[in-house]
């Protein structure tokens, strides 16, 4: 399936991203009725969103897993009456073969996993049957457990590595080069030190040459920055800061929470290097 991504040419993508979850991190709760999810995802195109990554069980640290039933009664009527209306770019945020295959059925266009098709003993086979966009992404551990005690002896180069020998799985198993992203996985297994050199060296992951989805948005690492911003919604200027430091690096598409902030941020920056000499 061939996807179609509308944007400036100057700047990232910003992903707009719906929760249809009682339990993730920033949101959880306030978007889980399907007309309240449709209704946000419509507002987030209208303050310009590129794309939409569209979640029905969340991966914040701690959380617990949701049944395959229940993650495809939350996204799949989302998805589908989003597409009825839309014809922006739809991804599904899943671990589960077969939720990335109703999304597909019903409108999405980019599967993206945090376990980077490891989850199930399918996930590779159904990637390559679907032929939508991969997002592959970097998690040490996973989500109940993630954050206990990460360690590395050197956190850029395995997860370049790491990213590196996925793709190459991937494309082995029939997934075209060309519908692989990679993703760092900021937060999902790593200490503040650990984000702050992978933000630090983006360039060395754009360097595998696949285009780089960013997620950064209200994460936790910036309170550990500001203690001043203990709630999600009060981070929204670590967020854009580093959704520019995305941008420097190249990054093809920034997955945020504040939408119109970014996309401004993103236009200012783009113009601002433009007028450099």
């Amino acid at each position: 399936m061939a996807e179609t991504y509308v944007t400036e040419p100057q700047r990232p993508l910003v992903m707009g991203i719906v929760n249809v979850t009682p339990d993730s991190f920033s949101d959880g709760g306030r978007h889980l009725d399907r007309d309240a999810a449709v209704a946000h995802a419509r507002a987030l195109v209208a303050a310009g969103a590129d794309m939409l990554d569209i979640g029905g069980e969340s991966t914040r640290p701690g959380a617990e897993p949701v049944s395959e039933a229940e993650e495809l009664a939350r996204v799949v009527p989302v998805i589908e009456a989003l597409r009825a209306e839309s014809a922006i770019p739809i991804s599904v945020d899943t671990m589960k073969p077969a939720v990335a295959r109703a999304a597909v059925a019903a409108g999405a266009t980019l599967w993206n996993d945090v376990t980077a098709l490891r989850d199930r003993p399918d996930s590779l086979e159904t990637a390559a049957l679907l032929d939508c966009g991969v997002v592959l992404m970097h998690m040490q551990g996973e989500p109940r457990t993630m954050q206990a005690a990460p360690r590395y002896a050197d956190v850029v180069s395995e997860v370049c590595d790491f990213l590196h020998a996925r793709a190459e799985t991937a494309m082995a198993a029939g997934v075209a080069r060309a519908r692989i992203w990679l993703d760092p996985g900021i937060g999902f297994g790593k200490t503040l030190a650990h984000n702050l050199a992978l933000l630090a060296n983006l360039g060395q992951l754009r360097a595998l040459g696949f285009p780089l989805l960013l997620g950064v948005s209200r994460k936790a690492f910036i309170r550990a920055v500001d203690p001043t911003a203990q709630e999600g919604t009060d981070r929204l200027g670590g967020s854009l800061a580093c959704a520019i430091a995305g941008a420097e690096a190249g990054c093809a598409a920034i997955r945020v929470h504040d939408v119109r902030e970014t996309v401004q941020a993103l236009r200012v920056w783009a113009a601002v290097r433009d007028a450099r000499p």
